[in-house]
């Protein structure tokens, strides 16, 4: 790939990625410092690109690098346990449960996800809903479904229990679904 193609295919991305960092790091300097350094390690390093993956995929392991970076940056700074504590209150979901643990309403038809996903307003909506989460569980949530970090890398990194981490997941999975059904799958979202 030539220097000017490459260089096209960094621009169109630069979206995305800062999307990924903003919604990561919660800091807009923060998540464009991130990119910039990511596009800056990939023209560095664009004669090591293979094309085994697309040019999206590798941006966005680097991208995950840099944010992992960052993260362990801002968290020589301890995080409050209590923080935490606040944002794991599962009682807010025990309505959507029966006694005998099924749902109380069953989740709504979300029609054609493939369809939804190929379409941009998904996506706005699903970062509206990122950004509706609590930070710490927002970050968590990016960690583990978007940066693909192992749980034992992301209890470590937050020093945060196993117990802990499944429980901020299931609390970020819950939220999102609530938020995914009454902006998006509701009505005039899908069609």
């Amino acid at each position: 790939m030539d220097n000017a193609t490459f260089t096209a295919e960094l621009d169109a991305h630069r979206r995305y990625l800062l999307r990924v960092a903003h919604l990561q790091l919660r800091d807009a300097d923060l998540a464009e410092d991130v990119v910039q350094e990511t596009l800056v390690a990939a023209l560095s390093a664009q004669a090591g690109f293979t094309g085994k993956s697309s040019v999206k995929t590798w941006l966005t392991g680097i991208l995950k690098h840099k944010i992992v970076d960052a993260i362990r940056q801002k968290q020589r700074q301890p995080i409050i346990q209590a923080s935490f504590d606040d944002e794991t209150d599962l009682d807010d979901f025990d309505p959507l449960f029966k006694d005998n643990g099924g749902w109380a309403a069953p989740p709504a038809d979300w029609g054609d996800p493939e369809n939804a996903l190929s379409r941009q307003q998904f996506f706005d909506i699903m970062e509206l809903c990122l950004e509706k989460l609590p930070p710490n569980t927002a970050r968590v949530f990016m960690m583990r479904e978007v940066m693909e970090l192992e749980s034992d890398e992301i209890c470590k990194e937050l020093t945060i229990t196993a117990n802990n981490l499944w429980v901020i997941l299931y609390r970020a999975r819950m939220a999102l679904r609530q938020c995914l059904e009454q902006n998006w799958f509701a009505g005039q979202g899908r069609g």
